[in-house]
């Protein structure tokens, strides 16, 4: 088989490597962006920001867990009690975990990172965060169909 044939097989941690370190560098991206081009984002340092995207990435994934499980949680109740319960619920998650992120930013980092605006920043930190959440979508989706389209070399 010759090198340009060669095919690159990744075992499970390589790939959850490789997908962890593009989220955090999407992340670090995009929260550089915002710090730079937008007055409600301050973050003092490169090195002060990397850690911030690091804990992002973290609680993102912690807070995609927890959804998930409410709504496994509620995958076989059909009654629309349940139904209104399981939107709520994880609404709440949704929602309560990016307080609970903009809290663990600010207990970590202090003033080094600063969201202001409405609701003492809270809605500058969400736009950060689906805009962080729309750019590992997009990345996502690049690479996957990149896959459709086998190159000739």
């Amino acid at each position: 088989m010759s090198s340009l044939t060669n095919v690159y097989r990744l075992n499970t941690p390589q790939r959850l490597f490789i997908g962890y370190t593009l989220a955090v560098l999407v992340d670090l991206t995009v929260l550089n962006f915002f710090a730079q081009y937008w007055d409600k984002v301050y973050i003092e340092s490169f090195s002060i920001s990397f850690c911030a995207a690091l804990l992002l990435q973290l609680l993102l994934k912690l807070s995609i867990k927890a959804e998930h499980i409410v709504a496994k949680h509620f995958r076989y109740k059909q009654n629309k009690i349940a139904k209104v319960q399981r939107i709520l619920a994880t609404w709440g998650i949704l929602f309560g975990s990016k307080i609970i992120m903009l809290e663990a930013i600010d207990w970590l980092f202090g003033a080094a990172v600063e969201f202001n605006g409405l609701l003492n920043g809270l809605l500058a930190f969400i736009a950060v965060i689906v805009s962080i959440m729309l750019a590992e979508i997009t990345i996502g989706r690049i690479y996957f169909a990149l896959d459709k389209h086998p190159h000739s070399w």
